[in-house]
């Protein structure tokens, strides 16, 4: 993950265009068109699970209904995305990130056999059946997923606007010290989110699946089984995780579609843009929530959209780290700093073992 994000950001850095903007001097609109629509079929459904989740552990804490949170929670993202500053909205997310401490608690608060965890952490294994491969692909596609290769190229691009380089030609190319730190922030980054992440399956291990819960379909349902075996605090802090993650994530899913098609349109597009100057940009945006919105109100179970939408990233993401790989390896375009080998062969080797998950959950 580390590998892959800090490659999407050295992109955008030396080429000073998101990542859409870069694939459009190496692939026909055609295919780029269909690269966009299933990044935003994927996260729009993405985006209607997270608000149902949101939705449900909102009710739990406060007695109103779900469907109320679903529409309150959409309309105050979308506004507060579209109104604030790019500078503004990242500060805010910063600050969100920490509510994910909530799901580290959440497992230290339930207990746990160390040893065993430990053991079985760092004992290889292979998946043994069609389900535990898909299940294999859904973790890679939530863990290495083409919404954060979209996401981190464009936010990279959006720091140097801020910074007052308004032109392409003012951010091509990027000084040493630039890429230096931005590869640290990247490592720190990915290694509080594969933390949590292992928390979170750890967490769910110990509680649900050990008491045969494995089949939950909604978040509501999750904290009421976490009550009477991890008890109240467990349960407060799973649904507060829940909250802080979507107004995380949410954003950073529709925003990510909008990025894709503004560059392959040439859309005047950013964050740091007012509604008036960047409609289109922002329609895309709105759309996205909008749609998510929606399929809440149709029932759609939000978990198993979770669940679905995690393996169409993790079978679309090979097929964008190949693309990745072509653009970061090209000289001309990456401004003469391509990736390095070691990077580039870390990306291979993640691409290769994505696409063995997938040829793994369809041949068994």
């Amino acid at each position: 993950m580390m590998a892959v994000q800090t490659m999407c950001a050295r992109i955008g850095m030396v080429t000073g265009l998101g990542l859409m903007g870069t694939l459009r001097e190496k692939l026909p609109r055609a295919v780029l068109l269909v690269i966009a629509v299933a990044l935003f079929a994927a996260n729009t459904i993405n985006v209607g699970a997270d608000l149902a989740g949101m939705a449900d552990a909102a009710a739990i804490l406060t007695g109103f209904q779900s469907r109320l949170w679903v529409v309150a929670f959409g309309a105050v993202i979308a506004v507060v995305t579209i109104e604030l500053r790019y500078v503004s909205l990242a500060r805010v997310f910063k600050w969100l990130a920490l509510v994910l401490f909530a799901y580290v608690l959440d497992a230290l608060i339930v207990g746990f056999d160390w040893r065993l965890v430990l053991r079985e952490t760092v004992t290889p294994s292979l998946p043994r059946d069609g389900k535990m491969w898909g299940m294999l692909v859904a973790i890679l596609g939530t863990t290495i997923s083409p919404y954060l290769f979209f996401w981190q190229t464009s936010q990279e691009v959006e720091e140097e606007k801020s910074q007052g380089r308004r032109r392409v030609a003012d951010r091509r190319g990027a000084s040493r010290e630039e890429i230096r730190t931005r590869r640290l922030d990247v490592a720190l980054g990915t290694l509080f989110s594969n933390v949590v992440m292992y928390f979170i399956m750890l967490a769910t291990a110990v509680t649900l699946h050990r008491h045969g819960l494995t089949h939950p379909e909604t978040s509501r349902e999750v904290a009421g089984a976490l009550r009477p075996l991890a008890g109240r605090f467990a349960a407060l802090l799973y649904t507060v995780g829940i909250v802080g993650t979507g107004a995380l994530a949410i954003p950073t899913l529709a925003g990510s579609a909008a990025y894709a098609f503004a560059e392959i349109f040439g859309w005047r597009e950013g964050m740091d843009e007012r509604y008036r100057r960047a409609r289109a940009f922002y329609s895309a945006f709105v759309v996205s929530i909008a749609l998510g919105i929606a399929l809440v109100f149709l029932n759609v179970n939000p978990i198993r959209a979770l669940y679905l939408t995690a393996v169409l990233n993790g079978l679309l993401a090979p097929f964008l780290l190949v693309c990745i790989l072509i653009v970061a390896s090209d000289a001309k375009l990456m401004a003469e700093q391509p990736s390095s080998r070691l990077a580039r062969t870390m990306v291979t080797i993640t691409t290769i073992v994505m696409l063995g998950a997938a040829v793994g959950m369809i041949a068994f």
